[in-house]
């Protein structure tokens, strides 16, 4: 599957450039995150992708989601479609710019979020540093989860929940970041007096983890 998505590329491009994959939550769209590539590197290649599906609104989604309903939350189906869709689209583009011996990143907000988590969790070997904000870790998507420590070491993660979430409560993005210490993946969960969304300070931390 061809996802859409817009492209920030820097000014030179080498085998070695990072490479940034941004994702974006429910009912929003490829330009959402896309705000962020302002203020990050300018030496990498900046990616935003579209999520396939379409929502009742005007903007799209990865999978269909039903946070009321505890034991069918997601469609798991879907999520599996748009993780593929992810991976295989990501594989495209890398081998479009010639990126053969570079760093890969991931940044996601709630239901790109969730997807950050899986991916990497799934597939550590492909990604480096990897931003979860306003999500948790969902079990359904994490069975094939790698356990291999050594793989999972080389991951950084950071993690940013509001604590006004009305939509993903603050508990549930705790949970996954036990879930990270349990697994031995090196993280940073940081806490923000908002609700569902990145206010300043969030974004701030936000650009420093990926400028180190």
């Amino acid at each position: 599957m061809d996802l859409q998505y817009i492209v920030r590329e820097p000014e030179h491009i080498t085998s070695k450039t990072p490479l940034l994959i941004l994702l974006h939550g429910y009912g929003s769209n490829e330009q959402d995150l896309f705000s962020f590539a302002t203020t990050l590197p300018e030496d990498w290649l900046i990616v935003s992708f579209r999520a396939p599906f379409n929502t009742d609104y005007e903007g799209y989604s990865w999978y269909d989601i039903d946070l009321m309903n505890e034991e069918n939350r997601i469609d798991v189906a879907q999520a599996q479609e748009s993780q593929d869709a992810i991976l295989e689209n990501i594989l495209k583009i890398t081998n479009q710019y010639g990126l053969t011996e570079n760093q890969t990143h991931l940044c996601g907000f709630s239901q790109g979020g969730i997807l950050s988590y899986s991916l990497a969790l799934n597939n550590p070997e492909l990604f480096i540093k990897v931003a979860c904000m306003s999500c948790y870790a969902e079990e359904k998507l994490l069975t094939n989860r790698v356990k291999d420590k050594k793989k999972i070491e080389k991951l950084r993660f950071f993690i940013s929940h509001g604590t006004d979430d009305a939509i993903i409560p603050l508990e549930w993005g705790r949970k996954a970041a036990d879930l990270l210490y349990e697994m031995g993946a090196y993280f940073s969960f940081r806490e923000y007096m908002s609700g569902h969304g990145v206010n300043q300070k969030n974004y701030m931390d936000l650009m420093d983890f990926f400028r180190k």
